[in-house]
């Protein structure tokens, strides 16, 4: 697909391609949970410095309250980004927070911890995703943290009547919640109504998808129907995204590391060694040690 010139007035750019559409696979995951594996470890180069990307949204309690027991994790970032339900969050440092329906959670691994995701419901729907972000070499054994955000901290902005969540990164001036430096991520979650259009730069050298969670978006000349994923062609610095019907979907991009990425299930290192090394603290009670229970 060709690119064309497209943008905000003053702001100019190129609009990325659809390169690959995907459609997520149906799993389960914790104790039983259904959800749909959308960014799967095939794609990790691909998508690099992202390493996973669930999506669940279940109305049927049997389907989610088994939960995430106890489990461990070490080297990456992860954010839990909430739509509706709550789910309950302890770590092996005795700390807890409440993920509700609106808000988000981002947890850095860092060297290593043990945490639980429970929900806090009995029926209802239970709909959100989570992402995967993985902490560059020089960092995968920092102090472990995290941040609870609730709805109201999530910045936003309307822009020709399309709403945008700022989860992470920077959109028409409005800083997210959440910055980082290495992998710069840019985490939006856009309502569009039928016809709207939507435009957001992204730097050429970052990686970049958008998720469909409701709803048929279109970019370029290419659909992307509800509950697929759209990887973006790194041939613009920008793209432009239009609602063929009522549309929700979040966008995500970010720097790549260019690194190597060695997972074991929880653990995401740069070498088999790191990897084993891993095990081996996890197996000895290492994990969660010092914890840091905030952010600054």
């Amino acid at each position: 697909m060709s690119t064309v010139k497209q943008g905000t007035p003053g702001s100019p750019f190129v609009s990325r391609a659809v390169e690959r559409l995907f459609e997520g696979h149906a799993t389960s995951d914790g104790a039983g949970v259904k959800l749909t594996r959308v960014l799967t470890r095939e794609l990790q180069p691909r998508l690099d410095p992202f390493l996973m990307l669930d999506a669940f949204r279940n109305e049927n309690p049997d389907d989610y309250m088994g939960g995430f027991p106890d489990h461990p994790h070490r080297g990456f970032e992860t954010i839990t980004y909430m739509l509706a339900g709550h789910m309950r969050h302890h770590d092996s440092a005795g700390n807890s927070g409440l993920l509700e329906a609106g808000g988000a959670q981002w947890m850095t691994a860092g060297r290593g911890l043990i945490h639980s995701e429970l929900p806090e419901q009995q029926d209802g729907l239970m709909e959100g995703f989570q992402l995967w972000l993985n902490l560059p070499a020089k960092n995968k054994m920092i102090a472990p943290s995290y941040r609870d955000i609730p709805p109201e901290a999530i910045p936003e902005f309307v822009r020709n009547e399309v709403r945008v969540r700022v989860i992470a990164g920077v959109a028409d001036g409005v800083v997210g919640a959440v910055t980082r430096p290495d992998t710069e991520p840019l985490f939006l979650d856009i309502h569009l109504p039928a016809g709207a259009d939507f435009a957001q730069e992204i730097p050429s050298s970052h990686n970049a998808f958008l998720y469909v969670y409701r709803g048929v978006a279109k970019v370029g000349d290419q659909e992307i129907s509800d509950r697929f994923m759209a990887i973006l062609a790194n041939d613009g610095d920008g793209v432009r995204i239009r609602a063929i019907a009522p549309t929700r979907l979040i966008l995500v991009a970010g720097k790549p590391l260019h690194e190597p990425i060695v997972q074991h299930g929880p653990f995401v290192m740069n070498t088999a060694a790191e990897i084993e090394q891993a095990l081996q603290d996890y197996r000895a009670g290492r994990f969660g040690q010092a914890f840091v229970a905030r952010q600054p």
